[in-house]
């Protein structure tokens, strides 16, 4: 079994069409976009799909998408995924739903997967909301290791159409070969890492890697196409898709 999520509420066209091939939503809580209209919308359409509803929160930078690198102390991070994550689970309660789990965005994401006091700022924040929430984080991260620790529920993420350093990392957007671009490497690399636990870096080797669920980013020009093909790629190995 498999998870596949992607990203909502951001203003990307095909948004709600590609709830219709994922089994995880996350939805930005208005940090790094979205507002209370699109929050609800994004509910409303995740529940009509049958898709498992998380909170996608971030840095307070709408200006670079939450993209930008902050060195705000623990408590402030610890007390912004509170605020965040209260506000999407009322949204989903006046729906009548239920939040399922937390996946950080952008630089937050980032950051927390290699710092250890910001990870355990995210993890504390979700545990206080809910610790039923499960944490969605970067594979073998400080995020995921941190969100352990404090006794949640972890699903190790991994990337269909990023690379990796030799170190599990993912590449830097801003960094030329960040994102795989051709839509068959990509299904390769994506069904490497969920069939054989493995994944070929930018360096050429081979690392092994955990994959829970698999993130596919709404924002390319092929997105809804290739979600499309990875859920079909899927359904031929016998691969089940379901949050979990």
């Amino acid at each position: 079994m498999i998870d596949l999520n992607a990203d909502l509420g951001e203003g990307c066209p095909n948004e709600e069409a590609l709830l219709q091939w994922v089994s995880s939503a996350n939805i930005a809580c208005g940090f790094h976009a979205g507002d209370a209209d699109g929050m609800r919308r994004s509910i409303q359409w995740a529940l009509r799909y049958g898709v498992a509803i998380g909170a996608h929160p971030s840095f307070p930078d709408r200006e670079n998408f939450g993209r930008s690198a902050m060195a705000l102390p623990p408590e402030t991070v610890y007390a912004q995924i509170i605020y965040q994550l209260g506000a999407l689970a009322a949204l989903v309660r006046a729906e009548g739903g239920r939040m399922a789990h937390v996946k950080p965005h952008g630089m937050l994401y980032n950051q927390s997967a290699r710092d250890p006091l910001l990870a355990d700022a995210v993890a504390r924040g979700i545990k206080a909301v809910d610790p039923a929430l499960r944490l969605i984080g970067l594979a073998d991260s400080e995020l995921t290791k941190a969100g352990e620790r404090h006794g949640l529920t972890v699903r190790h993420e991994v990337f269909a159409d990023r690379n990796y350093r030799r170190d599990g990392t993912l590449v830097p957007r801003s960094e030329a070969d960040a994102l795989i671009e051709d839509e068959e490497q990509s299904l390769a690399h994506t069904l490497s890492m969920i069939k054989d636990g493995r994944v070929q870096t930018l360096e050429g080797e081979w690392i092994s890697v955990k994959a829970d669920t698999v993130c596919l980013h709404g924002d390319g020009a092929h997105a809804l196409a290739f979600a499309r093909r990875i859920r079909a790629a899927l359904q031929q190995e016998g691969i089940t898709v379901a949050a979990g």
